[in-house]
């Protein structure tokens, strides 16, 4: 397994495996603890392990969590996404950077998102499962969404959106969520 930079987001990184394929299908380490550890990341901070299962045109997001954050570990374990991460960290060199990739069960590459960052998807496939390795528990109250069309974003999502949740059809503007979080 092989830990890389992301350039676009400080802090990020896109580990990519080596599948063994043969005959029967693959086998992958999607997680190694050594591997998290050399970058300098912690691996036993992650406390929750989630997957979300999205038909084509599915968007889901920009999600983040107000208060402390929420670093997480994205891996697409079946099926193709579009993924996205914006950094919404104000200290950060990468401040309002986005990063873009194509995650799929064939690569299973897992994308480390800092704490701090907002994250969304589009499923590309008629399934696609989405799995998350995340480092607190969930806190609904703390839950903050952007609008996936910002034009300050300008996010390319490949497809059409065919569905959302209605939280993310009505969340409010980069901007809006800026001016909120500096209160």
């Amino acid at each position: 397994m092989k830990a890389t930079e992301v350039p676009e987001i400080a802090g990020a990184y896109l580990f990519e495996p080596t599948p063994y394929a043969d005959e029967r299908g693959f086998f992958c380490r999607t997680f190694d603890a050594d591997v998290v550890r050399s970058v300098g990341l912690d691996p036993h901070a992650f406390v929750q392990d989630s997957v979300s299962r999205s038909v084509r045109g599915v968007l889901r997001g920009l999600h983040l969590r107000s208060g402390a954050g929420e670093a997480k570990l994205v891996r697409c374990s079946s099926g193709q996404i579009f993924d996205v991460v914006v950094d919404l960290r104000p200290d950060s060199p990468t401040y309002l950077g986005r990063a873009f990739f194509e995650l799929s069960g064939e690569t299973q590459k897992t994308v480390y998102i800092p704490a701090g960052c907002a994250h969304g998807f589009q499923a590309l496939t008629e399934i696609a499962d989405t799995s998350y390795r995340i480092d607190r528990q969930h806190d609904p109250s703390e839950d903050v969404t952007i609008a996936f069309d910002d034009p300050e974003l300008a996010i390319p999502w490949p497809l059409p959106v065919t569905s959302m949740s209605q939280r993310d059809r009505e969340a409010p503007s980069l901007a809006e969520v800026l001016k909120h979080q500096e209160r």
